[in-house]
């Protein structure tokens, strides 16, 4: 009996230890995730963004600061991802006639070579792919899913889901899929 409770603690263990998903500290550096333009408090206003480096929803009140913060750039089809860093950072590598044909160029952008950066991405729409660059000089390429958006008084609303791929190393190449 002794044995075989043994062997079962053993197995247990093995299976457990094996499994990636959860190790601790390691922060994942590709992804999806959905931003909105909310703001929350009641002064000082903030907004709750994404940050490549922690892969996570930040508030822009926080340290550090979100690397994306959507806003609407004065009507509700005019969507704007900014960053607060001061940096040009943002380029527009390429806009797709399809989500198969932007998932497709998205997944083979494994190197890239930018020499106009701008300061916010804009317009951003469905099926486009960018290319970000943080104030520390690590970069992330941007797939945009979708947008949308609502009339709503006193705030509209908008949002916005984007594939990513962060590059932790600061080089210019992203893992090809």
């Amino acid at each position: 009996m002794n044995n075989r409770l043994v062997a079962l603690l053993f197995l247990i263990l093995f299976f457990t230890r094996c499994d990636n998903t959860d190790k601790p500290g390691k922060i994942p550096t590709s992804g999806t995730e959905t931003i909105d333009n909310s703001l929350y408090g009641t002064g000082p206003y903030y907004a709750i963004g994404f940050n490549f480096a922690s892969a996570e929803k930040v508030s822009s009140l926080s340290t550090p600061k979100p690397d994306l913060i959507l806003e609407l750039g004065g009507t509700l089809d005019i969507f704007i991802l900014q960053t607060g860093t001061g940096l040009n950072g943002f380029f527009l590598e390429g806009e797709y006639a399809s989500a198969a044909s932007a998932s497709q160029a998205f997944n083979n952008l494994t190197a890239f070579s930018v020499s106009d950066w701008a300061e916010w991405a804009n317009p951003v729409k469905p099926n486009q792919v960018w290319i970000y660059r943080s104030a520390d000089e690590h970069y992330a390429k941007i797939r945009i899913i979708s947008t949308s958006s609502q009339d709503l008084d006193p705030r509209d609303y908008a949002e916005c889901s984007f594939e990513w791929v962060y590059q932790p190393d600061g080089s210019l190449t992203f893992p090809g899929k």
